[in-house]
């Protein structure tokens, strides 16, 4: 089985994930893409102590991005996984 630090990556912050954060109490985590639902569940209830309600993944290509010369290169493709807690609990972001 795999370490729960390998699975859950880090934690993406944007205006509409903290959107999310403060309606929802959804929080978004880069993870690793071989990873299944059940899995990163595990995981954030391992790492943070959480309840977790519902796990929504979603495999994001990478972008080409134009280097120096007339080239182009790829970012590197990533897997998302946008989790629900249940109500009353919190991830602490410091």
């Amino acid at each position: 089985m795999k370490s729960a630090y390998t699975i859950v990556k880090t934690l993406i912050l944007s205006e509409k994930i903290s959107r999310e954060m403060e309606k929802a109490n959804r929080y978004c985590f880069k993870v690793e893409p071989s990873a299944n639902k059940l899995e990163i569940k595990q995981a954030v209830e391992q790492l943070f102590k959480v309840h977790v309600v519902k796990v929504n993944t979603m495999r994001r290509k990478g972008k080409l991005k134009r280097e120096r010369a007339a080239r182009y290169g790829r970012t590197s493709f990533h897997k998302r996984a946008i989790v629900t807690l249940k109500a009353g609990d919190k991830i602490e972001i410091v």
